[in-house]
């Protein structure tokens, strides 16, 4: 039986997202200057707020040093790297698309952390006062939504068994 490659889709899918993930920090550090302004209220729910990140998720690994920096860097490209020959080997769609906006997020965090030193943050959802989220970026909801996918399906999905061989007694 041949499977479909779905290589292109998942690569295509991570070059889709570092592309948006750049364009909406370009535009948030250019035209509309939200490093200057520091917060623009977009609704009751969602502001704009500006926060270099310099750490990984959740203020975890926070690089104080150019060092640490650059092991953040090289320990986010080992990841992309893994994620890149997982997509390769990946015969389920579902998954390489997983993989893909996974990959493509990694790829615009460790892009920001070369060229800038710190990740671009600018999403801050929020209900009141209360912020259940960290302020995130394009690539962090796009690894976020891919891990979770890839999650769900690990534990919803059942494959199905292969037919048990035929063994007849001797």
């Amino acid at each position: 039986m041949i499977r479909a490659n779905h290589r292109p889709l998942g690569y295509g899918l991570a070059a889709l997202i570092l592309i948006l993930d750049q364009l909406s920090k370009w535009a948030i550090m250019g035209p509309i200057a939200l490093r200057e302004r520091g917060l623009i209220t977009i609704t009751s729910f969602f502001d704009l707020r500006w926060v270099e990140n310099y750490g990984v998720s959740m203020g975890f690994l926070i690089a104080g040093s150019d060092r640490e920096r650059w092991m953040l860097v090289a320990m986010t490209a080992a990841i992309a790297t893994g994620v890149s020959i997982w997509i390769w080997r990946e015969k389920a769609r579902f998954d390489v698309v997983a993989l893909g906006l996974v990959l493509g997020g990694a790829i615009g965090n460790i892009t920001d952390r070369t060229r800038l030193g710190y990740v671009a943050d600018f999403l801050d959802l929020h209900i009141g006062d209360w912020h259940p989220f960290l302020v995130f970026n394009v690539a962090d909801a796009a690894i976020t939504i891919g891990v979770l996918l890839l999650v769900a399906r690990a534990l919803l999905v059942r494959e199905p068994k292969a037919p048990a061989e035929n063994i007849d007694a001797v």
